[in-house]
């Protein structure tokens, strides 16, 4: 079966560096072919490799660009553009350190990040709570999320807030990946309130594979250095390993 990435880049919270700086670290993390796209409204700046293709509309308000990830609904698309095979979809703002193949071929239908207890979080019900900061599929499974969203777009974005929400309310069964596969920059490398004033973020192990930033800061924070986070949570200072991971895989400085 084929394998392809998809990640999705509109606005202007993110520059093309984004999108070149993660084909090139799946690019070494990927063993063997696999397709590179970039679902955008703005392809200049991107690398020539990386295959690209208009975000499909949704019929959302701008708001809803911005604000909960709607757009990700649009990879369940029937026939999005004659894409075909496993699809791991991984946000732009996620650092790659380690093997993506098992991503591709671990756990059931849909596999995605618990970021409920796996990580920590216990929710009411003690049951998962789904991240979609990456996570896999078959391309054209699941259309009746995009068939239902598309016929009342407004309506599906008041009751559920934030697509993750929506998505896991319309699948069965979805599994989770391991803890030490996917983790949380905020959780598992911030150091605690206002000690990051003065002590930089743990240093990923070797083992680790993939590092979600979700929220505030962005990896380009740490790569620009001052003051990043929100307060009381903030650091301050360059990051070595974020620098060394940008600047290796082309991202500008």
């Amino acid at each position: 079966m084929e394998r392809v990435v998809i990640c999705m880049k509109w606005g202007k919270l993110y520059g093309p560096d984004y999108v070149n700086v993660l084909y090139s670290a799946c690019r070494n993390n990927i063993s063997g072919d696999f397709r590179f796209v970039c679902l955008t409204d703005d392809a200049d700046g991107l690398d020539a490799a990386i295959e690209y293709f208009p975000i499909p509309d949704l019929g959302i308000h701008e708001f809803d660009w911005i604000k909960g990830g709607w757009p990700k609904i649009s990879v369940f698309k029937p026939d999005l553009y004659g894409l075909t095979g496993r699809c791991l979809f991984i946000d732009l703002d996620t650092v790659i350190c380690g093997p993506l193949d098992e991503f591709f071929e671990n756990g059931g239908d849909f596999v995605g990040i618990d970021t409920g207890p796996t990580w920590g979080r216990p929710t009411s019900d003690q049951k998962p709570l789904l991240g979609t900061g990456i996570f896999a599929f078959t391309l054209g499974a699941y259309s009746e999320i995009y068939d239902e969203f598309i016929m009342d777009p407004q309506a599906v974005v008041t009751k559920y807030r934030i697509e993750q929400i929506y998505v896991q309310d319309r699948i069965e069964n979805i599994t989770y990946w391991p803890r030490s596969w996917v983790e949380s920059f905020k959780y598992h490398y911030r150091k605690p309130a206002l000690v990051g004033l003065v002590l930089p973020p743990r240093t990923p192990s070797p083992e680790s594979r993939v590092i979600a930033f979700h929220g505030e800061p962005r990896p380009i924070d740490l790569v620009k250095g001052g003051l990043w986070g929100i307060f009381p949570n903030v650091g301050l200072g360059r990051v070595r390993w974020a620098v060394d991971y940008w600047k290796r895989h082309g991202g500008s400085v």
